[in-house]
């Protein structure tokens, strides 16, 4: 008899698996796909950002979704951990900005290849090509699982492993929901975060701004007030369809709750001078014009923001870029400080779950516990992954979350059997 089945061959799953045969017990991993490790080997842009290097502390602030329910797994597993797991493993990682730690050979194959040798090593059983579509279970525990073509194995823990809805085309398709809510879970609402936005602005529709990226701008996700919810300092970018971009997606699931809670479009405000306010600003075009009186605007205000952008705000402040700056009006030039730090614009929404890099809901964290990733429900069920109603920005912060779940669900499943 199998003593633990791990459904789900992404990182969280791998982890599972490898933390389960460690402690000398049959393992055996069932993924519906025809690799594992399909996710992990298209993260970090193809380079794979395993884990990040920041205090704990720093790490949960990362996770806006839950990150407090982490606390406790990472006093039996942590970032450090993963960090000396793949460098034993010989996998050398090396840390870049922000805490990111990526393979020293910038491959996350390399990753992958790390992990399923160790998973022969150990000699769990690798099964591809099957999908689970029932957890066994009685009142009490579970006692394994169904495949699709209706044979049954059996086992005394399951581990569920199988991801949330983002980025399907990886095999997360949202198959564990139903198998929780079956165990008695409560599944949260799923929605897309690290998402890119959509605008039905007349300027997004007509694409004149299409392609252009801002550096290091502060963006600020307002409320029906006009006060701010969340700001993100860090580059972004105009689409076809809206905005995109890193800033914009740590911003997008403050979006999707704020349009949820209103039911109205979304205020989102750029700066692009974020050493300014609209005072500091008006005095800073002021001082420039005084310098250079008789040169047209657009060339004297050409270094502060790219000129695609430069060329819109003036537009917008209803300014003449041909004109110079002393033929401007004070009220002018306000009216350009203003949109140059505190550009305002709406946003209607976000691109599809499917679309977005990370799930939000899933798996209520109340019912699991936190020192073993077992369900409160029933005996023998273990969550890990993104599965569960937690997730972070992008920045190695879900995974580095998958791997800590994975390690300890496997880890307590083996230890129960």
């Amino acid at each position: 008899m199998i003593d633990v089945i791990v459904i789900g061959g992404g990182p969280s799953g791998l982890m599972a698996a490898i933390a389960a045969a460690e402690q000398n017990k049959k393992v055996m991993l069932l993924e519906k796909g025809g690799k594992v490790g399909k996710k992990l080997a298209i993260s970090g842009g193809g380079r794979c950002n395993v884990t990040n290097r920041l205090p704990v502390e720093e790490i949960v602030k990362h996770i806006p979704g839950n990150g407090r329910f982490l606390y406790s797994p990472f006093t039996i597993y942590n970032n450090e951990d993963i960090i000396s797991f793949f460098e034993g493993l010989g996998v050398k990682l090396k840390e870049e900005d922000h805490g990111r730690m990526f393979p020293v050979s910038n491959r996350a194959q390399d990753v992958v290849d790390a992990l399923i040798q160790e998973m022969k090593r150990l000699k769990v059983e690798v099964c591809l090509h099957t999908p689970v579509t029932k957890i066994l279970m009685d009142e009490e525990k579970i006692y394994g699982v169904r495949l699709e073509d209706g044979s049954e194995i059996r086992a005394k823990a399951v581990v569920v492993a199988v991801g949330g809805k983002a980025v399907p085309q990886t095999g997360s398709t949202g198959d564990g929901y139903p198998w929780a809510e079956r165990a008695g879970h409560t599944v949260t609402e799923l929605y897309p975060t690290e998402v890119p936005v959509t605008s039905k602005e007349p300027f997004i529709q007509s694409r004149e701004l299409q392609g252009l990226a801002l550096r290091d701008v502060a963006v600020s996700v307002l409320n029906k007030k006009g006060k701010p919810i969340i700001t993100h300092q860090m580059d972004m970018l105009f689409t076809h369809f809206g905005l995109s971009g890193p800033a914009i997606l740590r911003c997008s699931q403050f979006i999707v709750k704020e349009k949820k809670k209103n039911g109205a479009p979304v205020q989102v405000r750029i700066q692009s001078l974020i050493d300014h306010n609209e005072e500091t600003c008006l005095q800073m075009l002021n001082t420039s014009i005084k310098a250079e009186p008789k040169k047209a605007v657009k060339n004297l205000w050409k270094s502060l923001v790219p000129e695609r952008w430069l060329l819109f705000l003036l537009d917008r402040a209803g300014i003449d870029a041909s004109l110079t700056g002393i033929e401007l009006s004070q009220e002018k030039l306000r009216a350009f400080a203003r949109e140059l730090v505190g550009f305002t614009m709406e946003v209607h929404g976000t691109q599809s779950i499917e679309k977005a890099f990370v799930t939000g809901g899933g798996v209520s964290v109340k019912e699991i516990d936190p020192k073993t990733m077992a369900s409160k429900m029933k005996d023998g069920l273990y969550f890990c992954g993104e599965i569960l109603d937690i997730h972070g920005y992008t920045g190695g912060y879900n995974i580095t979350s998958a791997l800590v779940t994975g390690r300890i669900a496997g880890m307590s499943a083996g230890a129960s059997c």
